[in-house]
């Protein structure tokens, strides 16, 4: 995190001289402090998150994937106007163990268009879709397969 603070320090300034340079280490120094106090955020946190980024790296292009499959399915049936669409509310059982695991299902879900999760409690999802056969609740689903994964390496 200091490291991509002060990164983009550098970014949004424009220009590399002792002046910029002191001054973005003095507040990635003061951020890091404040982050430290406030969030008990730590240097050792920061290494496990660098450590588990490629992790995450990998599930991006899959997410993409299926949001732009989605859209595309969603697009289609709007403006051809296929099948009359169900909207339903259908709740499942997820085996993910980890809250972030839960957290990253959820949110995958609400970004692919025509699903949007509404509530999680425990392993319990509750997602509204523009029709059942949107959405793949089955454990072996691409999200929860891929973040299975993800938990596996973390």
């Amino acid at each position: 995190m200091y490291t991509v603070l002060f990164l983009f320090w550098l970014l949004l300034n424009g220009k590399l001289t002792a002046e910029v340079v002191g001054l973005g280490l003095v507040i990635t120094v003061l951020m890091g402090a404040l982050e430290w106090k406030l969030f008990g955020y730590s240097p050792k946190q920061e290494l496990g998150i660098l450590r588990k980024a490629p992790v995450f790296c990998a599930y991006l292009p899959v997410l993409f994937w299926e949001i732009i499959k989605a859209g595309t399915v969603v697009g289609r049936d709007i403006v051809f106007r296929r099948y009359k669409l169900t909207p339903t509310l259908v709740s499942f059982h997820t085996d993910l163990k980890t809250d972030f695991g839960r957290f990253l299902l959820a949110n995958s879900i609400t970004l692919t268009p025509g699903t949007i999760t509404v509530q999680v409690e425990g392993d319990k999802l509750t997602v509204h879709c523009l029709d059942k056969s949107m959405l793949d609740t089955s454990p072996d689903g691409t999200f929860q397969r891929w973040i299975r994964k993800m938990e596996e390496k973390l």
